[in-house]
C-alpha cells in the first residue's frame, strides 16, 4: 500500500509539472508567428504600404516574427475596425484611439512618439493668431472624422451654426496642404509637427498637447513578442535607413508609453457616432 500511495503521488506531481509546462508554453510566442498591425488612414492604402513598409522589414527583422500591414480605406472603416475587429494585435493610432483601445479592449501601450499631439490651423492669408472666427462659413480642409485633429477643430467651433465648411476628402496631411496653396481652400488643419516644413504658411492657432502617437499591443499578445516590438521600436532612430520613415511620422524617436498619461484622451470622441460612454 505504500508503494502505491507513492506511486499515486509520484503521478500527481509529474502531472502537475507537465501542466506548468504547457501553460508556460502557451503563454510563450510560437517562432515565425504573423501579427497584424494596423495604422491610422492618414494616406491611401497604396501609399501606406510605401511608407510603412521598411518599418514592417525592420519589425519582421528586429523580432523574427512576421507583421503585416493592415490600412483601412478610410477614418469611417477604421472607426468601426477599432470598435469590432479582434484580430489587430499592434496599432498606431493617436491618443484619443489609444485610449478608447486601453480602456475598452485592454491594449497595452509600448512605445510612444516622442513628440507631443497637437494640431495647427495654417493659411496663406494674413490673419490675426488665434482668430478663428475669420474662418466661418469658408473652406477649410483636413483629415476626416474622427480623426484628433477634426475632433480639436471642433472644440473652436462648437456652435453649428458658426462653422467653417469643412471639407474632408484630402488623402494625406501634406495634400491638406496642398490644397491650401492650389486656392482650393482658404485654411488647412494639420499636425503640428508638419507645419514647420512650411514657412509660407501662417499659423492661427495650435491646440493642447496629447501624448504623442503610440504602438499597442492587443492583450493576447505574448509578452515575448510585446518586449521585442517595444525594444526594437525604442533603437529604430539609430537604423539611418529608416530616417524616411520616422521623418513620414513626424518624430525623431519612440520613447516608452504608459496607460496613464493617455487616460481621458477617449473623451475627444464623445461627438462621433458610434461612442458610448462609459
Amino acid at each position: 500500500m505504500t508503494v502505491l500511495r507513492a506511486q499515486k503521488k509520484g503521478g500527481q506531481h509529474m502531472r502537475m509539472m507537465f501542466a506548468v509546462v504547457v501553460g508556460l508554453a502557451l503563454s510563450a510566442s510560437t517562432p515565425g508567428a504573423e501579427y497584424n498591425f494596423a495604422v491610422e488612414p492618414t494616406y491611401t492604402p497604396e501609399r501606406a504600404k510605401e511608407v510603412y513598409e521598411p518599418l514592417i522589414a525592420y519589425l519582421n527583422k528586429s523580432t523574427g516574427h512576421t507583421f503585416k500591414l493592415v490600412v483601412a480605406r478610410n477614418y469611417a472603416f477604421y472607426w468601426n475596425d477599432l470598435r469590432k475587429r479582434t484580430d489587430l494585435h499592434f496599432v498606431f493610432d493617436e491618443a484619443h484611439f489609444t485610449d478608447f483601445r486601453i480602456q475598452r479592449s485592454n491594449y497595452q501601450p509600448l512605445v510612444k512618439s516622442s513628440i507631443p499631439s497637437s494640431y495647427s490651423l495654417l493659411t496663406q492669408e494674413n490673419i490675426e493668431e488665434g482668430n478663428t472666427q475669420a474662418f466661418v462659413a469658408r473652406s477649410l480642409v483636413t483629415m476626416p472624422a474622427p480623426n484628433l485633429g477634426f475632433a480639436l477643430l471642433l472644440e473652436y467651433f462648437p456652435n453649428p451654426m458658426q462653422q467653417p465648411d469643412v471639407r474632408s476628402l484630402a488623402t494625406s496631411w501634406r495634400d491638406t496642404v496642398e490644397i491650401v496653396f492650389a486656392g482650393e481652400a482658404d485654411a488647412t488643419m494639420v499636425p503640428s509637427w508638419l507645419k514647420d516644413q512650411y514657412p509660407n504658411l501662417i499659423p492661427v492657432i495650435t491646440t493642447r498637447e496629447f501624448p504623442g502617437p503610440a504602438i499597442s499591443a492587443h492583450p493576447d499578445v505574448p509578452a515575448d513578442v510585446k518586449a521585442k516590438v517595444k525594444e526594437a521600436m525604442m533603437v529604430l532612430h539609430e537604423d539611418e535607413s529608416l530616417y524616411e520613415v520616422l521623418n513620414e511620422l513626424g518624430t525623431p524617436q519612440f520613447v516608452e508609453a504608459t496607460a496613464a498619461e493617455y487616460r481621458g484622451s477617449e473623451a475627444m470622441l464623445k461627438n462621433f457616432y458610434g461612442y458610448r460612454a462609459r
